[in-house]
């Protein structure tokens, strides 16, 4: 299971309750086709298939390539110049 940060479980309802969005909107994580890449996005909702993670009030919504690609790693995130960063890594 993908186990997420503090810092990332902030930016992520940061990103998911802007004005406009559902109360049930979460980030969605895709595995894309290049080199084992992931996509990120905000979501008004999970697709068919997704696998549904919430932790302290936020919601992550797995397609089924990415939930096997992150079992056992943790998501955190850092805020720059750019805006949010999201990493993957081992879990503590």
């Amino acid at each position: 299971m993908l186990m997420l940060t503090g810092a990332a479980i902030d930016a992520i309802r940061t990103l998911t309750t802007q004005p406009g969005l559902p109360a049930d909107a979460g980030l969605r994580i895709v595995h894309s086709d290049t080199a084992g890449s992931l996509s990120l996005s905000v979501s008004p909702g999970p697709e068919a298939g997704d696998q549904l993670l919430e932790a302290n009030g936020v919601r992550i919504f797995l397609q089924t390539d990415a939930a096997a690609m992150l079992d056992g790693k943790a998501l955190d995130a850092h805020v720059d110049e750019a805006g949010v960063i999201f990493e993957v890594g081992p879990q503590p």
